[in-house]
């Protein structure tokens, strides 16, 4: 197996466009599964551990630009939290310690799992992904990134640069449904953002669908429901929030979980995290 260990993003792009064939290895908690149950045997691996510009995060005007190095455990940092709640609340969820410490945002993205539990938040945030290559770099909406499980728009001679958010503007839930809390793959996930200035609503689903879904008829509605002023929404329109984010999704069954399961699910999560988010 040939290993590529560049010490620069102009390396790393110039080493993966020479060899365009080889898996770029982020935090490898995803890739390293695969390789050890023999799922995976590449002949090259391109390890993004030695490029110094993937690192680290800083805002531009309204938004929050997270390099693809950035672990869950630094999104957990009470300064990015406060800036993105949400994603410090999904990187909370993920694995053990030391696998917070190992993957990164940019290798969820990387993976492009419905399952990835950063990537409903992203998709609630209408987050932006950044790719660069010898040829340059591009921009591209969440939702044009991602387009099938574990599929995505990233060519085989990219590489993801950076994420960027806007900056929290409201209160945000990520909730998600296992076997247990943390340090398990979700069956169903949630992301609600709100936009307290806008008086928008946006929400991402993970696990229920090929990719990470939006539910527009439910963002729409229930931002005609809450009362803004006061922070509160009605029990009844809460619950009626739940039933449309439920119908917006798009399950399957497998050996996680029935599709009727995870479509109720995300009905109830969808009903916490909007209580939770406006009740006073």
């Amino acid at each position: 197996m040939t290993v590529l260990l560049p010490d620069s993003l102009d390396r790393a792009c110039a080493q993966l466009a020479d060899h365009p064939e080889a898996h770029v290895l982020a935090g490898g908690t995803d890739f390293m599964v695969e390789v050890n149950f023999g799922h995976r045997r590449p002949e090259a691996v391109l390890s993004l551990a030695r490029v110094p510009e993937l690192r680290g995060w800083r805002t531009e005007g309204d938004r929050l630009v997270l390099g693809a190095g950035v672990t869950y455990t630094e999104l957990t940092d009470p300064t990015i939290a406060a800036l993105a709640p949400a994603l410090a609340q999904a990187a909370r969820t993920v694995g053990s310690p030391q696998i917070r410490n190992a993957g990164t945002v940019g290798g969820n993205l990387g993976t492009g799992s419905p399952a990835g539990d950063t990537l409903p938040v992203l998709s609630a945030l209408d987050a932006v992904v950044e790719l660069v290559s010898v040829t340059g770099s591009r921009s591209l909406p969440i939702a044009e990134y991602c387009i099938g499980p574990k599929r995505t728009a990233r060519d085989a001679t990219e590489l993801i640069a950076s994420v960027s958010v806007p900056v929290a503007k409201g209160p945000q839930e990520y909730l998600k449904v296992g076997p247990r809390n943390a340090m398990v793959i979700s069956v169903a996930g949630l992301a609600a953002v709100a936009d307290l200035g806008a008086r928008t609503i946006g929400v991402g689903l993970g696990s229920v669908g090929p990719v990470p879904l939006r539910a527009p008829e439910a963002e729409a509605w229930v931002a005609t429901r809450i009362d803004w002023a006061a922070r509160r929404i009605d029990d009844d329109d809460a619950t009626e929030f739940g039933r449309l984010v439920a119908a917006a999704s798009r399950p399957i069954d497998d050996h996680r979980a029935t599709a009727d399961y995870r479509r109720h699910c995300v009905g109830v999560l969808a009903r916490r995290a909007v209580t939770r988010m406006f009740t006073p």
